[in-house]
């Protein structure tokens, strides 16, 4: 999340993505019997030297598990940093968390924000050769409300879809999500969640005999 937005927005995002996790669509997912079970790791970011890890590399195996993720979600406070948008530092930072999983057969990271980057090294300039095989980067961009013109939001949320599709997701099956506002985010989480844990359902089922 960028630095650039407020307490309130922040709040929104980080328990929108509590509840997402606490839907029944998406526990039921996550806590299907699986040989390949669900980790995650979650962290926030805004200028090129603030990204703080909110939630170390968690198996979610069982309901107790995923409720201390929520938990620790919902209590978080936000730590001091740039108001500004280094989009290209926070996927570095999400892929050496990443390089910590190596074992798993599917990595994926997510990337939320409601801006371009402008500062740091930008998310175009990451070359190819520095996403680990087998990594997709998907992206979740929330449209804004524009207070210098006074408009509503969404007024460049196609253009900010846009630029995330040509320079934020990378791998296959790769998408964006879109958040109408961040009242919208948690719908738009639970909405990106699931499309990705089909995947994961999908390619955890065992071979036909």
């Amino acid at each position: 999340m960028s630095g650039s937005v407020d307490q309130h927005e922040y709040r929104l995002q980080l328990d929108g993505l509590a509840g997402a996790l606490s839907s029944p669509a998406v526990r039921e997912v996550l806590l299907a019997p699986s040989a390949a079970p669900v980790r995650l790791a979650v962290f926030e970011w805004s200028g090129p030297q603030d990204q703080h890890l909110i939630l170390p590399w968690t198996e979610m195996r069982d309901d107790t598990a995923l409720t201390r993720v929520i938990v620790q979600l919902v209590s978080t406070t936000r730590s001091p940093a740039q108001p500004t948008t280094a989009i290209g530092p926070a996927i570095l930072t999400g892929l050496a968390l990443l390089d910590q999983q190596g074992n798993c057969w599917k990595r994926t990271l997510d990337i939320s924000g409601d801006g371009k980057a402008n500062t740091g090294t930008r998310p175009q300039d990451i070359p190819d050769s520095q996403i680990p095989s087998g990594v997709t980067i998907n992206g979740l961009v929330i449209g804004a409300d524009d207070p210098s013109t006074g408009n509503a939001r969404l007024l460049q949320v196609g253009e900010l879809s846009a630029y995330y599709r040509s320079y934020v997701m990378r791998g296959a099956d790769a998408f964006v999500e879109v958040a109408l506002g961040f009242e919208n985010y948690e719908a738009a989480m639970t909405r990106k969640l699931l499309r990705e844990l089909a995947s994961l359902a999908i390619g955890a089922l065992p071979a036909a005999p």
